[in-house]
């Protein structure tokens, strides 16, 4: 028997004929156009007016209530950001400053600010986890994830949790110019039970939905094998209306539905 740690007080027995069997690729014939309308669930944008008087709502709420909170970029100041948070509550306000007011905090208390390239370069070099160099071809900054390179017993889970908001500010630094999303690949071609780690993996989507909401636009499981199925199905409930966001497919589908051979993630070229 395997045992299989997903989370500190959980451990899965997984027979051997399990854990060297594959899990079946589940392809998902969509068209870039569904997907886009499943994620993109923000609500139409007000007339710029109402829109602007929102924004001075919140910001005035927030200064009267949170003065202490930082002011700039990312701060309780920043108009672009209020929007953006406005969207995702559906221009509640008080929603709106509650989840700003959560992400400024934790922003403030993880010190993303200070977070720079030498600041995880040793966590990066086991290059688990990188912004791919080109957009996909959809226009979108590419998060990449390789499985088999984590190693949650012999690493620090803090310089993980830092490598990965470092690797989404990189990531939505490179956003084009009318574009507002991400995209995630994860492979997991040579993924065993010895890279399971489910607690990074909802710490990973939190962040993406306390802190950085609806920027992350499709993630792609790339190859899973069997040996996955029993952390995904644990994991799925956990995500919530992330979990929709999931596409299994193959190596061979993301090489031609989401690349052009130019712009290939170096782990993915032939």
């Amino acid at each position: 028997m395997l045992l299989l740690r997903v989370c500190p007080a959980m451990t899965l027995h997984l027979p051997y004929s399990v854990a060297r069997s594959k899990l079946p690729v589940t392809t998902n014939p969509h068209r870039f156009s569904n997907l886009t309308v499943r994620s993109s669930n923000f609500p139409l944008d007000l007339d710029p007016n109402e829109s602007r008087k929102l924004v001075v709502a919140v910001k005035e709420k927030l200064e009267k209530e949170h003065y202490s909170l930082p002011v700039g970029k990312n701060g309780r100041d920043d108009e672009d950001m209020i929007l953006w948070f406005l969207k995702d509550r559906k221009f509640s306000v008080n929603e709106a400053v509650k989840k700003l007011t959560k992400a400024i905090k934790w922003r403030k208390d993880f010190n993303v600010a200070e977070l720079t390239e030498e600041a995880v370069k040793d966590v990066a070099q086991t290059g688990k986890a990188y912004v791919h160099d080109f957009l996909d071809i959809y226009g979108r900054p590419v998060l990449m994830v390789v499985a088999s390179k984590h190693f949650p017993e012999a690493q620090d889970p803090k310089d993980d949790e830092r490598l990965c908001v470092f690797l989404v500010e990189k990531a939505l630094s490179k956003l084009p110019t009318g574009k507002e999303q991400m995209v995630a690949i994860v492979d997991l071609r040579g993924f065993g039970t010895e890279n399971a780690d489910l607690k990074y993996l909802t710490f990973l989507f939190d962040v993406f939905y306390y802190y950085y909401p609806k920027r992350l636009g499709e993630v792609l499981f790339v190859d899973a094998p069997f040996v996955f199925k029993p952390i995904w199905q644990i994991a799925k409930p956990l995500l919530k209306s992330y979990a929709s966001l999931v596409r299994f497919c193959s190596a061979e589908e993301v090489r031609k539905e989401y690349f052009t051979d130019k712009n290939l993630p170096p782990n993915f070229r032939d």
